[in-house]
């Protein structure tokens, strides 16, 4: 049988979720589930995605602000919805919950019919947020135009890297559909597991949509970084094929006029610009570059990551250099 979606409840005083919210819960097909520890919170959030995290606001306020700017501040956890519920209403106290990233808060200033539309309103936002890579859960091409943006305006030096799976077509038609989307779901992982044990809030990874996307983090920390990926892709996607195809590493695949051809496994290509040499004026030229560095490096053999070493032209140069 089919496990409900569920909410995930944590009160730092050890209060029971509100008869209001099981009802509604209830209404919605969803279970509450009453988590005791914000790190055990925490742990099901990066590992299931939830429906919904509430938070109870009253009791140790400080606790409960501190696990919701801790989940606001990784952009995978962070599209998870997330609510506080207090039995008072103050504006400071409501203030510091959406300065902690909170995305609702419910208090006995509405009424009981007003509490139920603002949950309403926040489950169909979320659900019209994530439309776009419902498979991965992270952050879209918005978000990361605004996180390329952030670290414009910030004046230090940042990388984007774009990455994209090689022969992942010809693995579609091989496999199937659901072990295409699965792979996908595997690289999103890799991708943000490394990215967040590394660097932590200092880097970002979005999903474009199908097998490409985008990372931007400190320029120095481009190598160790993207080695890492690199590793982690190649130990486990072999285990994405059988036996067979994994031993040989490869298969036989048709081309598009239907001839056959042998097909390599799965590879991993990074293409990254940075701002050690350019200075940009809006996020679409980083985006342009940083495309044109990710099919740069769809030309070499292997999972690589290549970065763009060429300086802005001088005013009587239109060449630009080449990329390396």
């Amino acid at each position: 049988m089919r496990t409900r979606p569920t909410i995930l409840f944590f009160s730092p005083a050890g209060r029971s979720a509100p008869h209001s919210l099981r009802q509604w819960a209830d209404g919605k097909g969803l279970t509450v589930l009453q988590i005791p520890a914000a790190a055990a919170v925490q742990e099901i959030v990066m590992r299931s995605l939830p429906q919904l995290v509430v938070i109870d606001a009253d009791g140790s306020e400080a606790a409960g602000l501190e696990l919701c700017a801790q989940l606001k501040a990784d952009s995978y956890s962070a599209i998870v919805p997330l609510a506080a519920v207090a039995t008072r209403h103050t504006t400071n106290g409501v203030k510091a919950w959406f300065a902690a990233g909170a995305d609702e808060v419910i208090t006995p200033l509405f009424e009981p019919a007003e509490q139920v539309s603002r949950l309403d309103g926040l489950m169909t936002r979320t659900a019209r947020d994530v439309a776009v890579n419902p498979s991965t859960r992270l952050p879209g091409t918005t978000e990361i135009e605004r996180a390329i943006r952030r670290r414009m305006e910030d004046g230090g030096l940042f990388a984007v890297c774009y990455a994209d799976l090689d022969h992942f077509k010809e693995y579609n038609d091989r496999y199937s559909y659901y072990d295409g989307d699965r792979v996908i779901y595997i690289l999103s992982r890799i991708l943000h597991d490394v990215v967040n044990g590394m660097l932590g809030a200092q880097g970002f990874v979005g999903h474009i949509g199908g097998d490409d996307f985008i990372l931007v983090i400190p320029f120095e920390s481009i190598a160790a970084v993207c080695s890492e990926i690199l590793e982690v892709f190649d130990t486990l996607i072999p285990y994405q094929y059988n036996e067979q195809d994994r031993r040989a590493g490869y298969y036989f695949g048709k081309d598009r006029r239907g001839q056959l051809h042998r097909v390599p496994l799965m590879t991993l290509s990074i293409g990254i610009v940075t701002n050690q040499h350019r200075r940009f004026a809006h996020p679409a030229q980083v985006s342009e570059l940083a495309t044109e560095m990710k099919s740069y490096a769809k030309t070499q053999v292997g999972s690589v990551f290549v970065v763009d070493r060429r300086h802005d032209p001088e005013p009587d140069d239109d060449s630009g250099g080449r990329p390396r």
